[in-house]
């Protein structure tokens, strides 16, 4: 893959991370938590606001690394394990999806959006391999 392609790739993957980051944020108000997480213990309430925070810190992240770090992720070592973990976390939430959530529309749709994500980093992850052929 041409470098400027998988540069591509991991910003708009970096867009990707930012859209998710502020999604994350709003859930607050588009979950109603306020009222819904009165229903748990303080202990549970206070872990679920808490991780969801630093997952939109993590996703924060991984959007600075890809807007301003992009030619190191794809032609570093440790890059391309960042890519590798990206798109691993990606996958997995994937299939999360369908083991933790009731399969209905939105379901299959977020599959799909986290499927998105794994690609956006597996796609310039396995263009920086140089695959050789050796016929003996």
């Amino acid at each position: 893959m041409e470098s400027s392609t998988a540069i591509l790739w991991v910003q708009a993957g970096g867009l990707f991370h930012v859209a998710l980051a502020l999604f994350h944020l709003m859930f607050w108000k588009l979950f109603r938590w306020r009222e819904q997480l009165e229903r748990l213990h303080p202990i549970n309430r206070g872990i679920f606001q808490v991780l969801n925070l630093r997952l939109s810190y993590v996703f924060v992240v991984f959007a600075t690394l890809s807007f301003l770090f992009p030619e190191d992720l794809i032609t570093s070592n440790l890059g391309r394990a960042l890519l590798a973990a990206i798109t691993l976390f990606w996958l997995m939430r994937a299939f999360e999806q369908l083991v933790f959530f009731t399969r209905h529309f939105f379901t299959w749709l977020y599959f799909l959006v986290f499927l998105s994500g794994a690609a956006l980093y597996a796609w310039p992850l396995l263009g920086t391999f140089d695959y050789q052929i050796v016929i003996s």
